[in-house]
């Protein structure tokens, strides 16, 4: 009797520790906990600690990562845009799971299943935007903006599924080998147009700026001869009213100074040869007077 009861109290004590376990559980600050009832969810519990179920099979409880989460495409894609290009890109998501009662529903809580989907969400918003747009678009000019499509459009399409969507980016896109050298060409082609076209309205423009300082030069050294004649005839005119008042004072000085400017003139070069009588008109101020 004494054994059977010893028995019957460690098997109470078994049960006792299977329902205590069973009906206890800790939820990690980095998974949500979901608590379902024969199969139906009772309860989504985000907040991390120590929290109580009922023992199984009336309660059982799945959790769910609330990381931040990555789908990296292992192989570039083939896209074609609004030129008929082929385009090869290289892309990746960035998710998270941000409603589990809607996540387990869509997809009964298979992570793998929901990655396949939102590869086929992406993969439909590129195809739509690169449709509508040139490759020199999608490279450069408006790269921000097809991601910013891309994102808008898979985020709606997510947030019916319970998941957000943080970021979705383009990791490389490449022209197919056999269009790339005739794609190279061409833009070279176009950047060498431009690049013709400014050097001739650069040309031009130079030539504008060069006629008008030489016309302005012309103007100024003009206006500089002018005003240097206006200058030396009034510096004449003033010479010549000082000589003749001085010359009108002293005839014979008026003389003097008159031969001595002609004999300058008329030796002012050895070369010269000069056949004249040296007692002639002329030379008279150079006879000596006693």
């Amino acid at each position: 009797m004494n054994a059977n009861r010893l028995l019957a109290a460690i098997a109470g004590l078994i049960g006792l520790f299977y329902i205590l376990t069973s009906s206890i559980f800790v939820v990690d600050q980095r998974n949500y906990a979901v608590v379902f009832s024969f199969g139906q969810i009772v309860r989504v519990i985000e907040q991390p600690g120590l929290q109580v179920k009922l023992p199984a099979p009336f309660e059982n409880v799945r959790f769910f990562d609330r990381r931040i989460l990555t789908i990296d495409t292992p192989e570039a894609e083939r896209f074609i845009t609004s030129e008929k290009k082929n385009l090869l890109v290289d892309s990746y998501v960035k998710w998270r799971i941000v409603d589990p009662r809607k996540f387990f529903v869509s997809f009964k809580g298979d992570e793998r299943l929901a990655q396949d989907r939102l590869t086929q969400l992406v993969r439909s918003a590129l195809n739509e935007e690169f449709t509508k747009r040139t490759v020199r678009e999608i490279i450069s000019d408006q790269r921000e903006q097809v991601m910013q499509g891309i994102r808008k459009k898979v985020a709606d399409d997510a947030s019916d599924i319970g998941v957000e969507i943080v970021d979705v980016r383009l990791k490389r896109v490449d022209l197919l080998a056999e269009i790339s050298d005739s794609v190279y060409r061409r833009m070279e082609a176009e950047r060498k147009r431009v690049a013709n076209e400014l050097r001739s309205t650069g040309a031009a423009e130079s030539d504008k700026i060069r006629a008008n300082a030489e016309r302005q030069r012309d103007t100024i050294l003009a206006e500089a001869y002018r005003e240097a004649q206006k200058i030396k005839g009034s510096g004449d005119a003033t010479a010549t009213a000082l000589y003749a008042d001085a010359f009108g004072r002293d005839p014979q000085f008026a003389q003097f100074y008159q031969s001595l400017q002609a004999y300058r003139s008329s030796f002012k070069d050895k070369k010269d040869v000069m056949v004249l009588e040296p007692n002639g008109e002329f030379f008279k101020f150079m006879h000596k007077k006693n």
